[in-house]
C-alpha cells in the first residue's frame, strides 16, 4: 500500500523533477549533518560539562563551576536539567538550548546570564533533590517550590548559597586567566595534516 502511493506521487514528476529534488534534499541533508557537526551537536547529548563551553560564553561558568565543590559530584545538567524522565530532560535541554542559541545570533544576551523561571525552578527542584536529608530533616528548607520562593512564601536556595557554584560571577571578566577546556577542531585529523604538509 505505502510502496503504490509513493509510486503514485513519484509518477506526478518528470525525470528532472525527480533529479533536481533528489539533488537538492542532498544539499539538504548534507548541509545540515555539516553545521550540526560543527557545531558539535553531539556533545549536548552527553553529560559532559566540557561541552558547555563550546559557546565561549559560557567560560566563565565552567571556571567557577570546576572551582567549586560542585565539579567534584556534580556536572552542568545535574543542576540545569529536570531529572524525572529521559524525556523531560533532552527536551528541556534542547529548548534551554534553543532560546541560548537565539539570544546569542540575536544579541540579546546579558552580560551576566541569569536563570529565568523555568531554569530556576528546575534548579530549586534539583538543589532539592541531592540534598533531600539535609532540606526535609535539618533545615526543612526543601518543603518549597521556586514558585511558592518567588511568591514570598519562603525563600530560594540560592538566597542564602549565592556563589554556589559560580561564585563571584557578576560580569563576563570574573574569571580572568581561567583555564577552561577548548573545544576540539571540527577539522577531520587527516585533512590537518594534509594542510599541514602543503605549508
Amino acid at each position: 500500500m505505502i510502496k503504490e502511493k509513493l509510486k503514485a506521487i513519484l509518477s506526478l514528476f518528470s525525470y528532472r523533477q525527480k533529479v533536481f529534488l533528489l539533488i537538492a534534499g542532498g544539499l539538504v541533508v548534507g548541509l545540515g549533518g555539516l553545521f550540526m557537526y560543527l557545531l558539535r551537536m553531539h556533545t549536548y547529548l552527553t553529560d559532559d560539562p566540557a561541552a558547555c563551553v563550546n559557546c565561549h560564553i559560557m567560560t566563565p561558568y565552567y571556571a567557577t563551576w570546576m572551582h567549586s565543590s560542585h565539579a567534584r559530584d556534580a556536572t552542568c545538567n545535574d543542576c540545569h536539567v529536570p531529572h524525572n524522565n529521559i524525556f523531560a530532560k533532552y527536551f528541556f535541554k534542547a529548548k534551554d538550548g534553543m532560546n541560548h542559541v537565539r539570544k546569542f545570533v540575536t544579541f540579546a544576551e546579558r552580560q551576566v546570564i541569569t536563570a529565568e523561571d523555568a531554569s530556576a525552578g528546575v534548579i530549586m527542584d534539583n538543589c532539592i533533590r541531592c540534598h533531600t536529608q539535609l532540606n526535609t530533616e535539618f533545615v526543612r528548607t526543601g518543603r518549597i517550590d521556586y514558585m511558592m520562593a518567588k511568591r514570598g512564601e519562603g525563600m530560594a536556595c540560592w538566597d542564602c548559597h549565592r556563589n554556589v557554584p559560580h561564585g563571584g560571577m557578576n560580569s563576563l571578566s570574573s574569571t580572568p586567566g581561567a583555564e577552561v577546556p577548548l573545544p576540539q577542531s571540527p577539522v577531520p585529523q587527516w585533512l590537518q595534516n594534509m594542510m599541514g604538509k602543503k605549508r
